[in-house]
């Protein structure tokens, strides 16, 4: 599973950058001249939502997503859980687009997670780091409307290697080059539900940073 992870400035400049490259890559696959302005409304997010914190359910985050009327990839913000008896911020990706709740966003409004590191708890109530080597984590997820506005959940798969000391279950963790496919083409999306994520780098908490168990 996946209760908490953390941003910072760093996450800004290397979404930024993403969605800065899928823009010249769409604008020159049609033909068109990429226009650096164009692309700085689709990042319209304000830096503070960047902010270096650890964001919780029921946080308000930064999202990749499809923007409702262009239908272009941009920066949004949107809460973390779906407010339902209880709060659900996690959905397994082996059964999500078949259960209700999560089925019409699975379609129709997937989104990309960005995280620093995100957080998770052995059996002996230590926290674990878990991080890639380089770059930030792309996480996949799903949207859902509610009076307040956009909210999403984070998908989880079975546990690989690095996480499986740890915990059975792990976020589904996309690539710098699927981000783009999981959020515009359903039928790649849903090949995407079955990956397993590569190996990630653990630190417990107590550890030097530069401390890392693969």
């Amino acid at each position: 599973m996946c209760g908490r992870y953390y941003i910072d400035d760093d996450t800004a400049k290397e979404m930024e950058g993403l969605v800065r490259e899928l823009d010249r890559k769409r604008q020159n696959g049609q033909g068109q001249q990429a226009e650096n302005g164009q692309c700085a409304q689709c990042f319209a997010v304000r830096r503070e939502e960047f902010r270096a914190r650890d964001v919780h359910p029921g946080d308000a985050a930064p999202v990749l997503a499809l923007a409702e009327y262009s239908r272009e990839i941009a920066v949004e913000c949107r809460r973390w859980g779906f407010p339902e008896r209880t709060l659900i911020f996690n959905a397994r990706s082996e059964t999500a687009g078949e259960r209700p709740l999560f089925r019409d966003g699975i379609r129709n409004s997937r989104v990309v997670i960005p995280a620093a590191w995100f957080y998770e708890w052995n059996p002996a109530k230590e926290k674990n780091i878990f991080r890639k080597k380089e770059g930030v984590l792309f996480l996949a997820g799903c949207s859902r409307r509610y009076p307040d506005g956009e909210r999403f959940v984070i998908l989880t798969t079975e546990a690989n290697e690095s996480m499986r000391p740890v915990h059975d279950r792990m976020p589904l963790v996309l690539e710098r080059e699927e981000a783009a496919d999981w959020l515009r083409e359903e039928t790649r999306a849903l090949q995407l539900l079955q990956k397993k994520p590569l190996p990630l780098e653990r630190q417990i908490d107590y550890e030097q940073l530069s401390l890392f168990q693969v």
